[in-house]
């Protein structure tokens, strides 16, 4: 290929390279595209059905999808037993726990989780801040949400064979689901402000981070274009003077 007085001269070296790492740049940008996707769908689906009428959870086993962002109801007693802590949770810069409660729906063995908000770390983290749960039958209300399907960790969990752990890294409800002696609803209730029983609840919105998404998708595929840009331009080697006399 020639244009005037330039050449394009692929060399092996930058083609290969060029080949390997744009559709890897491009694989990175598609990959936060999505979340960013992600994210906006489950804010639409959280400002629809927040806005609907609350229902009531019963014993009736939960579609967790249909119920996701719902708003609900439940009748019934916690159960402090199984209590755990959620570590590394931030509000307005303090590390705390986010404190989530077995709470079993009246008239049935059937419980659902309850995150009742935030608490600040105690004296360190061998001292566990003093958590203060109601005893007796309450009704409760909030909104329905999922647990992770995903979770990334260092290591593996401890074993819960010698003692129940208060302290978890992560909601994993399948590993919850399998410690305690009762049947589970697949969804996580977010206490509502009007509800008794809670600690801080500034509950984020589910698009949270999604201008970062979008801006870490935006400079993937900036830096794929740069590439492309940056392999063309330095592929074209001006022709000399000899070369043009004798094509003359």
């Amino acid at each position: 290929m020639q244009f005037r007085h330039y050449r394009f001269r692929a060399r092996l070296v930058p083609t290969l390279a060029t080949l390997v790492v744009v559709p890897v740049l491009v694989s990175f940008g598609l990959w936060q595209s999505d979340k960013a996707h992600q994210k906006q769908f489950l804010q639409d689906t959280y400002d629809e059905r927040s806005t609907q009428l609350a229902v009531r959870i019963t014993a009736e086993q939960l579609d967790a999808e249909e119920f996701r962002y719902r708003k609900v109801i439940v009748r019934g007693s916690f159960n402090a037993s199984y209590q755990i802590l959620l570590d590394n949770r931030i509000y307005n810069d303090v590390a705390g726990y986010h404190v989530v409660t077995p709470f079993q729906i009246e008239g049935s063995g059937q419980f659902v989780l309850v995150n009742r908000g935030w608490v600040p770390l105690g004296l360190n983290r061998a001292v566990l801040p003093t958590i203060i749960t109601p005893e007796g039958t309450l009704e409760i209300s909030g909104i329905a949400t999922l647990p992770p399907s995903k979770i990334y960790e260092l290591m593996p969990p401890e074993s819960l064979n010698g003692g129940w752990q208060t302290v978890w890294q992560n909601m994993n409800m399948k590993r919850y689901s399998e410690a305690v002696p009762f049947q589970l609803q697949p969804v996580i209730i977010q206490l509502d402000k009007d509800s008794q029983a809670g600690f801080v609840r500034e509950w984020p919105r589910p698009d949270t981070r999604i201008q970062t998404h979008q801006g870490y998708a935006f400079q993937w595929f900036g830096m794929a274009v740069m590439l492309v840009l940056f392999y063309v331009v330095t592929s074209f080697k001006k022709i000399s003077e000899t070369e043009l006399s004798s094509n003359d």
